[in-house]
This record gives structure tokens, sequence and C-alpha cells, in this order.
């Protein structure tokens, strides 16, 4: 697929999930069991209606889980990859396990850039449930695609949410550890970054809600996964 065609199927993408998800940006209500899946029903019928009147690209990127993911311009930012955006608003790992065939498995991918965990955390969720939902991901992408690599990016710490980040933390840790057990999965410390000198979130990286990141947030993203996509791209 041609860079113009990636980035149409982005913007396309993007815009279709936006105007079907209005409101669900990251904010769910606080519930420690997981949600209906019925509620991004639309959301996923419409990324399946756009794959049906347009191709998408075989071995692509794919970019997975919460707003933080469908709300990066991936086209833009990676404009000599093949990607695809099927990030959807407000969901949790547990959400994207249910929908994986329909908006994973489906596109065959190289790599999965994953993204999710921080709604479960504000959901009341334990890092015990949100990690076992990880791996439950995990294992279905080893049993499903053997040979397509994970891509974790770190649930990230956001003035909004700065009182959950011990629990976010705790996650990210066991994580990490999975990665280095685990040759297919890739652990990017996108977090640490977004991180002042002070130990606080940088407020510059942010909308005005102190959850959602602003332009310069993925700039930060973007140039440390970059790097790791080609590599990962090249030694798969």
């Amino acid at each position: 697929m041609n860079r113009t065609l990636t980035r149409a199927f982005a913007r396309s993408a993007l815009t279709i999930a936006c105007g079907l998800a209005a409101g669900w940006l990251g904010q769910r209500p606080s519930l420690a069991a997981d949600p209906d899946p019925s509620l991004f029903e639309s959301e996923i019928a419409a990324y399946e209606q756009w794959d049906r009147q347009n191709s998408f690209p075989q071995g692509a990127i794919l970019f997975a889980g919460s707003s933080s993911i469908r709300l990066w311009q991936t086209a833009e930012s990676f404009p000599n990859l093949s990607v695809i955006n099927r990030g959807f608003g407000g969901s949790t790992i547990a959400d994207v396990n249910h929908f994986a065939d329909r908006i994973v498995v489906k596109y065959k991918p190289r790599v999965i850039v994953f993204y999710a965990g921080d709604n479960d955390i504000a959901a009341g969720q334990s890092p015990d449930k949100v990690f076992g939902d990880f791996e439950t991901f995990a294992k279905q992408v080893r049993q499903r695609l053997p040979s397509t690599q994970i891509i974790y990016l770190p649930i990230k710490p956001s003035p909004a949410r700065w009182k959950l980040w011990p629990q976010m933390q705790a996650v990210n840790a066991r994580v990490e550890q999975l990665s280095q057990e685990n040759d297919r999965i890739i652990y990017v410390d996108t977090a640490s970054p977004m991180l002042g000198p002070d130990g606080q979130p940088r407020p510059e990286l942010f909308l005005d809600d102190g959850l959602h990141m602003n332009d310069k947030g993925y700039r930060v993203w973007t140039e440390i996964l970059a790097p790791v996509l080609h590599d990962a791209l090249r030694h798969e």
C-alpha cells in the first residue's frame, strides 16, 4: 500500500471512530468488573465496514488498544511504514481481547503496537487482573499469529490519573519482566520520558483534560518507537 493510501486509511478510520464514539475518550464509569463489550460494537462495526470498502495492507504494523492509540496519527507519524490503527476509546485490555478476531487477528500483522490498561486501573481493576488480561492477549497472539511480535507501550503517567500511578507501575513492571522471558514481546519505555525532573507528569505533553496526549506527547512516543519498529521489522 502506498504512503498516500496508508495515510488516508488512518484518517478515515479515525474519523469513523470519532464520529461513532463521541465522548468515549477513555473516561468510563468506575467498575471493577469488565464492562459490556457491546458498548463498543458500533465502533468495531465501523472498522469492519471500512475494511469491506477498502483494502488494507498485509503484514502491516497494527496499533491496538484504547484512546491513546485511537487518537495517535499513526500514518503521519510513521510515513514510511504500512500501519493500521484499530484503537477504540474507553476500552480495556479485556475489551481488546473480546474483539481480537475482528480488529487484530484478521489483519495478520507483522508487529502489534499495544497500549491499554489505563482505563482498566481507573475502573478499579487490580494490577493482577490487568496483567492477567494482557497475558491472555499475548497468548491469543502467540496461538493465532505465532510469528507476530508485540510491542508493549507501558501505561502512561498522567496528571488526571496520577494517584493511580503506583498500580500502573505494578502492571508495567510485570509486563517488562514477561518481555524478558518471551522473545515475541518487546517492552518499550514510553512512560519514563513523560515524567519531568520533579518526578511528576509533564503537563506540556497533555491536553487540557490531563489524560490524553497532545502533539508534543505523541512526538515523544513516536521518537522512541520509530527505531524500535524498524529494528523489529529487520529482525523478525
